[in-house]
């Protein structure tokens, strides 16, 4: 059977599936998220998946991804409570505008080996909340723990009386040209995982969301509690083996701050690489100037010896730390840009203006608007960042891999998908959640006239400037 065939039938029952669940109430809808969560909230099932995905695809840790499949379940769960997303969302008598929530009809979802369970639960959550059916289409190495996780969805969905067909996955192996095929034949596509990815979503034809390439910074001012900061950036960088893109790449610390952070990051197991050891490094993770899938998401301890690091402190350590001169960035000096691995590098600047300069040249590279950690910044400080960095995220004291994507210490959507917005190329800057899979009909009746005298807009401009 031709690629076209085969996606046309996996589409076609799913719109099958879709037509009947598109007239569902609100509480049959919530039941269907219940239960797809329970698929990966069972403790067993959890487990197993994780055990998997770490067995399929040799990126990550198990303890991690069980914690990382719980949590992000169970706060997207919580976001969820008690949202509205069927029937009336909004009305406004003032304007005479009534909102109401309509599905987007077929999902196709493109999911990356690096977050095989998380991200595919997330979507087909997100996916169901809005009346919708989906259509996976999982990493070839991510393929046989995403066909696990849907045989439990499966399970779940029959118990509240839903057809499987509402959440599906392309086969093992999905060529290109059928998961660009699925792509088309889609109502949408969301495209998380590599830029590849999204560029083929963005050219599918089809609606699409997708997501920026991430390179995070993060500043350390000399006003940090700098313990509390090295645990946060270690906790950040270490989990799951820096599979997250949510993970930080640089350090950009600030004068008098050097020195005690690096002391309070070794006590948290980090290594401070030589300059012959950082040379080793490098050109063990980019040895011809692309990111080796060799150290994709490796522990540091493996990272050290595929770059022949021998020193006995890489036996045990957490991540390696590599010092860059800050005039070291851009594609000649690779380790200035993402490294999906538990690689730190460390850049040492003078002051905050400095610290800006340095964040905003990393981000010229790679990186541009995902977010920004800062750790002991004043108000003044945080407020510069926001208004001045090219980010859709400013994460202020807090473990930034866990924080960006929704924690339950900060107010940020749960999300696996985090949007760059324009300036890294993609149509949306907040966290991927429900409302992107809905299409928002708006009812608008007549109200009193709000017609403005001219003389009411230009009274002020033509006093200063004239007529």
């Amino acid at each position: 059977m031709r690629d076209e065939e085969r996606a046309r039938l996996f589409v076609e029952r799913a719109r099958a599936a879709q037509g009947a669940f598109a007239q569902a109430s609100q509480e049959t809808v919530d039941l269907a998220v219940t239960a797809a969560g329970w698929a990966v909230m069972e403790p067993r099932r959890n487990r197993a998946l994780a055990e998997q995905a770490v067995r399929d695809t040799g990126l990550g840790s198990v303890e991690d991804k069980v914690l990382k499949n719980h949590r992000k379940t169970l706060g997207l769960l919580r976001d969820l409570q008690g949202a509205r997303s069927v029937g009336v969302l909004r009305e406004d008598p003032a304007a005479g505008v009534t909102e109401i929530a309509r599905p987007v009809g077929v999902v196709a979802a493109i999911t990356p080996s690096t977050h095989p369970v998380a991200a595919p639960i997330n979507n087909i959550i997100n996916a169901l909340k809005g009346r919708n059916a989906i259509v996976l289409a999982p990493s070839p190495r991510g393929a046989g723990v995403c066909a696990s996780l849907l045989g439990y969805v499966h399970d779940e969905l029959a118990k509240v009386g839903l057809p499987k067909d509402l959440a599906q996955a392309l086969p093992s192996p999905a060529s290109k040209a059928l998961t660009a095929e699925l792509m088309r034949l889609a109502d949408l596509v969301v495209a998380t995982g590599s830029q590849a990815n999204v560029r083929a979503a963005y050219s599918s034809g089809t609606p699409a969301l997708g997501v920026g390439l991430g390179n995070v910074a993060a500043i350390v001012t000399p006003n940090a509690d700098f313990r509390a900061a090295a645990a946060r950036i270690a906790a950040s960088k270490t989990f799951d083996y820096a599979t997250s893109c949510s993970s930080e790449n640089s350090l950009v610390v600030i004068g008098d701050a050097w020195g005690p952070l690096l002391a309070a990051l070794e006590a948290e197991g980090g290594v401070l690489a030589t300059p012959d050891e950082r040379r080793r490094l490098e050109a063990a993770m980019f040895p011809s100037g692309a990111l080796s899938p060799a150290v994709l998401a490796q522990s540091a301890p493996r990272l050290a010896q595929l770059a022949g690091l021998s020193r006995d402190s890489y036996a045990d350590c957490r991540f390696i730390m590599a010092q860059e001169n800050v005039s070291n960035i851009g594609s000649r000096h690779p380790l200035s840009g993402e490294k999906l691995s538990p690689a730190l590098t460390v850049y040492r600047v003078g002051d905050f203006d400095a610290a800006i300069d340095q964040v905003r040249a990393i981000y010229d590279y790679q990186g541009k608007g995902h977010s920004v950690g800062v750790h002991g910044a004043s108000p003044h400080e945080i407020m510069r960042l926001g208004e001045e960095l090219p980010v859709g995220r400013v994460i202020v004291d807090q473990v930034h891999s866990l924080a960006v994507s929704g924690s339950f210490e900060n107010g940020l959507p749960f999300s696996m998908s985090i949007g760059c917005g324009t300036w890294g190329g993609n149509g949306f800057s907040d966290n991927l959640n429900y409302r992107h899979f809905l299409n928002i009909t708006r009812i608008v009746r007549p109200i009193p006239p709000r017609e403005p005298r001219v003389e009411d807009i230009y009274d002020d401009y033509w006093r200063r400037y004239g007529k």
